[in-house]
């Protein structure tokens, strides 16, 4: 069977300032909360390759910019380095970094590639973080004031702002996962992390809307779908804590302008009160958005917890819950994720039915996979049928969401290029184009890219 999209369907793929722009010691550019830990830990990254090894996009993206062209994609979500920009705390953008962004606009434009925007991938310059990062209050103004130099510069030409990407993974892994710095075991200071994020996104959202820029703004979430392991009352509860944690802690906040009041009242009653001051629900009310990026990999499995928890161990989310293994599942040995297209069906569905259908894209979705050298045929490309079979599942789980009702415009895989990705570095690979990091970084086109850009040309591809 036929699966057809639109003419007007959103083809991209997605990537982040500090995971493919490389150059982080040039331009004028402040080491990152990344530059810093991999200084701290590098023992702790894939082969001890560092953020500094990445793509360099800084000097090659009309390079890449070409590749994407020649495969038919239409538009491309990275994002403006806010260390980059603004660095060490300066009020006055760096020019530097200002002729650098136009440029790369530009030259999107010129080759018909609608600009996607967005101002914070996980990474705190660190002279703000040195003063606490998300957990002071003052970080939010300071990102309002960041935010509305990006609108200021670049707001004539881009159309399509975020605020964040995956606001929650920084205090999941931060603060409660031990995978980045300040590397604390702390569920109060994780939530206050997140609660001034929302505050963040909400002061942005009022700075596009009181500047009256054209286009639309909003954010990227992952949403992970949260599956009880039974219909036993316990294996629910516990999976609804874990959508309130990782879900709906950013969901309701943005798509309803109010801050979930369970979760207010469930860190109350574990004495881990949020700090929330007066006044602060009329910001979170502005922080609707006009537009969601929903980025799905693999859904949560949940059941209720097997033992007591130690009283001595530090609370975190999994204090309220176990994951469940199911038998059966199909995973990503590489990645050690389970692969369930259906979750991006029930992602869009759950967006129509409980948050007036928002207009969505698929902001991020993708198969990393380690060691792509035993599909390199004699042409000298990779032949990744895997990720082909991959995006084909999810694509046509986004296809039957749309024909019954869901206002998705769009899919962008993770990556276009292979890019560095946080401690595991180059180890997972997710491109439709080869990076050869020890080869001068070229690119080779992989057969997933091939087969995107005939999608591309049908508006459409054969399903079984």
């Amino acid at each position: 069977m036929f699966k057809d999209f639109s003419k007007d369907f959103w083809w991209g793929t997605a990537s982040s300032g500090p995971q493919h722009e490389g150059a982080a010691l040039e331009g004028g550019r402040e080491p990152s909360i990344w530059d810093k830990y991999y200084e701290m830990s590098s023992e702790r990254f894939f082969n001890e390759v560092g953020p500094q090894e990445c793509g360099d996009f800084y000097h090659r993206f009309k390079e890449d910019l070409t590749i994407f062209k020649e495969l038919g994609l239409t538009s491309y979500r990275t994002s403006i380095q806010w260390s980059r920009l603004l660095p060490f705390g300066t009020k006055t953008p760096n020019p530097d970094a200002v002729r650098f962004y136009n440029e790369v606009i530009d030259a999107m434009l010129e080759l018909g590639i609608t600009p996607f925007m967005n101002l914070h991938h996980f990474d705190m310059p660190w002279s703000h973080q040195e003063k606490g990062g998300w957990e002071n209050r003052d970080t939010v103004k300071e990102f309002r004031y960041f935010a509305e130099q990006c609108f200021q510069l670049f707001g004539d030409r881009v159309e399509y702002w975020f605020t964040f990407n995956e606001p929650i993974v920084v205090p999941y892994i931060a603060y409660v996962g031990d995978h980045l710095y300040p590397n604390v075991m702390d569920m109060q200071r994780a939530m206050t992390v997140a609660y001034h994020t929302s505050l963040a996104h909400a002061e942005a959202m009022d700075a596009f809307r009181q500047g009256s820029y054209k286009g639309k703004a909003g954010i990227i979430l992952n949403i992970a779908p949260s599956y009880p392991r039974s219909s036993n009352p316990e294996d629910v509860k516990a999976a609804h804590l874990a959508d309130l944690f990782h879900n709906e802690s950013f969901k309701e906040p943005v798509l309803k302008g109010t801050y979930s009041q369970e979760l207010i009242k469930f860190m109350a009653d574990h004495n881990m009160p949020l700090p929330i001051l007066e006044g602060d629900d009329k910001i979170i009310a502005k922080g609707k958005v006009d537009i969601l990026g929903v980025n799905y990999y693999a859904p949560q499995r949940v059941k209720v917890k097997d033992n007591l928890v130690n009283p001595k161990a530090p609370i975190r989310p999994g204090t309220f819950f176990d994951s469940y293994d199911m038998p059966g599942k199909k995973i990503n040995p590489h990645r050690g994720w389970e692969i369930y297209p259906q979750g991006i069906y029930d992602c869009l569905i759950d967006i129509r039915d409980n948050y007036n259908n928002i207009e969505t894209f698929i902001s991020e979705n993708g198969m990393g996979v380690e060691n792509e050298e035993p599909f390199r045929n004699a042409q000298g490309f990779i032949e990744d049928s895997y990720r082909i079979d991959f995006i084909k599942d999810h694509l046509a789980q986004v296809h039957k969401a749309i024909s019954e009702g869901c206002n998705c415009k769009g899919y962008h895989l993770w990556t276009f290029v292979d890019t560095w990705s946080w401690m595991n570095a180059y180890k997972n690979r997710y491109g439709y184009v080869e990076l050869q990091l020890h080869n001068d970084k070229k690119r080779v086109i992989k057969k997933s890219g091939y087969w995107i850009k005939k999608v591309i040309e049908d508006s459409g591809f054969d399903y079984k």
